[in-house]
């Protein structure tokens, strides 16, 4: 039979007894177009069967609910939730789910048994949201469970659509679990539009459908609190060293930081990068003019009269980086303007020591992310904000080099983007050496890091940009800090009890380490409590709602599932008005 075009609503019914795989980089529309479906196969009267591996099934019900789900007849939807226990978070326990974990594929399978067993018929439509988190944990095994299980569940009478990011792992990878689907959609975005490509389909003729869409930065507002604001200052004027950590000090092992932004970047490799710049670059941006309003008012008179309003030229710069130059007070770097080779509205700057960057040399890329956004921010907050500036990484110690290098300018960059996205494999090779520094300290003692002139450990308020600004960013970038701190606890455990480390004595480690990191004061008990944990700090800025412990409660619960079996979920938080950081063991 000829095959014809269809239309965008006839491509989203998927066909009974068959396997669609939809790709495409992260934010391309794939969860969307997944969502359309399900509302398809629900108006055809099928059950559905939805794996959720990035979201609660409550907030995938909301988000159905605001396409135009209404009230369901029972067994209609049903819910696999396999992000919960994965990343060690409460999810609301609902009769209509059964609860599995990202990095065991069994489980998966099984919870699919025993829903289809529960429905009692064949025609369900299966929705897999996404495949990116399994591959991650499981790269080697996804595709052999796709055969064995989405593929015989198609063949059995049902449907499934199976999502995967493309960029989120090895190419041969997509390839394989391509040959095994019966249909293959790829979508990616042009310009302001999204585009549908059908390449193989059981019932059409390769097509592509053009669809527009509305641009979105993820970036949203926050509100300062004033008291903290005050606070920081007050601390500034008087150099203490504990303002808002009296117990544990205010300096965190730079590696905890790199650990959580690079363990996020294997997630999201295309757009995490440039998430985290242009949050670092709007988060100072804003808050200069609000911090300056707390200064000391013979201050804020010394800045008006001496701070020149605009930065184009070469004189005024040096006005600027006066106050950069001088012994860094947060130890994230050692800077120095290069005058002799910037000109009016090109600047550079070059970087000594940078807590990005050190530990990986020659690692073949450039790696600096926080550092240009923020600066970038500060320009512009500087100048009001009148123009955009922005800095591109020239030179990097991971590129070989013996020193950083920047060059800024009032405009757009074309080269930004693509110096900010990397390579999967450049991540991993990236990650693997953070591992490797984690193993060497905790099995021999070694260091974490070596700074000549600045040490270990960095200021909270650049491990503050360091960990992103999540409620700033979004949903996405908080996914990717919880999927991506369960896969380094995970790696990190597996390889402690190859070492022959036994249970307890890992846990009690990794512990130690996070002690040794700052990262709070971290004791473990019938609970695990960390009391002044970096990653919370930031709530104590910004008035926000809910736990904000993305990346710690990923890493501990994908540590207690690899050592013990076991799940994490946080109980109680400092973002939610707690006076600690708490998790419950299950």
């Amino acid at each position: 039979m000829e095959k014809r075009r269809l239309s965008l609503a006839e491509i989203e019914e998927v066909p009974t007894s068959n396997l669609i795989l939809l790709s495409g980089p992260p934010g391309a529309g794939k969860s969307t177009f997944c969502h359309h479906a399900v509302l398809s196969g629900l108006a055809m009267d099928k059950p559905v069967l939805y794996v959720t591996t990035e979201h609660g099934p409550t907030e995938v019900i909301g988000l159905l609910r605001e396409k135009g789900m209404g009230e369901l007849p029972p067994n209609a939807l049903n819910f696999i939730d396999a992000f919960g226990e994965t990343v060690g978070v409460t999810t609301p326990e609902r009769p209509d789910t059964v609860n599995a974990n990202c990095d065991d594929l069994n489980s998966i399978s099984m919870a699919i048994a025993k829903v289809q067993e529960k429905i009692g018929r064949r025609d369900i439509f299966l929705a897999f949201d996404s495949l990116t988190s399994p591959y991650l944990f499981n790269e080697k095994e996804v595709f052999r469970f796709m055969r064995l299980c989405l593929a015989k569940f198609a063949s059995e009478g049902n449907s499934v659509l199976a999502l995967m990011d493309e960029g989120c792992g090895k190419e041969e990878d997509l390839g394989a679990m391509m040959s095994v689907a019966d249909g293959i959609i790829r979508m990616e975005i042009k310009e302001k539009s999204r585009i549908i490509n059908v390449v193989k389909h059981p019932k059409m003729a390769p097509t592509k459908i053009e669809a527009s869409m509305t641009p979105s930065t993820g970036i949203g507002e926050f509100t300062f609190d004033p008291r903290m604001v005050t606070e920081f200052v007050q601390a500034q004027m008087r150099k203490d060293g504990a303002w808002i950590r009296p117990e544990v000090g205010d300096f965190v092992n730079l590696l905890w930081p790199n650990l959580a932004h690079w363990s996020g970047m294997l997630w999201d490799p295309k757009r995490f990068p440039t998430m985290i710049y242009e949050i670092n670059k709007q988060e100072p941006c804003r808050m200069i003019g609000k911090f300056w309003a707390y200064f000391p008012w013979r201050m804020r008179l010394g800045r008006r009269l001496l701070m020149p309003k605009q930065f184009s030229t070469v004189k005024d710069m040096k006005k600027l980086y006066r106050f950069y130059e001088r012994e860094p007070w947060d130890r994230s770097c050692i800077a120095e303007y290069l005058a002799d080779i910037s000109k009016t509205d090109e600047h550079y700057v070059r970087i000594y020591e940078n807590y990005e960057c050190c530990g990986f040399e020659n690692i073949g890329t450039t790696i600096a992310s926080h550092f240009p956004g923020e600066s970038a921010g500060q320009l512009n907050g500087f100048e009001g904000e009148i123009r955009d500036w922005n800095f591109i990484e020239t030179k990097c110690v991971g590129l070989g080099d013996p020193y950083c290098e920047f060059k800024f300018v009032p405009r757009e960059i074309d080269e930004l983007k693509s110096s900010l996205e990397k390579d999967v494999s450049v991540i991993e090779k990236i990650h693997e050496r953070l591992m490797e520094r984690l193993m060497g300290f905790l099995l021999h003692g070694k260091p974490l890091v070596e700074r000549p002139r600045l040490g270990e450990y960095i200021h909270i308020h650049p491990v503050m940009h360091a960990m992103g600004f999540p409620h700033v960013a979004g949903e996405r970038y908080t996914m990717a800090q919880r999927m991506g701190g369960a896969r380094s606890g995970k790696k990190l455990g597996e390889r402690l009890l190859e070492a022959g480390i036994k249970e307890d004595e890992a846990i009690s480690r990794v512990i130690g380490f996070m002690n040794y990191c700052k990262v709070g004061k971290v004791t473990l008990g019938d609970t695990i409590r960390i009391r002044e944990n970096c990653e919370s700090t930031r709530d104590k800025f910004m008035m926000t709602d809910g736990p904000s412990c993305f990346f710690t409660s990923g890493f501990l619960n994908g540590l207690f599932s690899a050592v013990k079996s076991q799940h994490v979920r946080e109980i109680k938080c400092i973002g939610t008005g707690d006076p600690y950081c708490e998790w419950e063991i299950i």
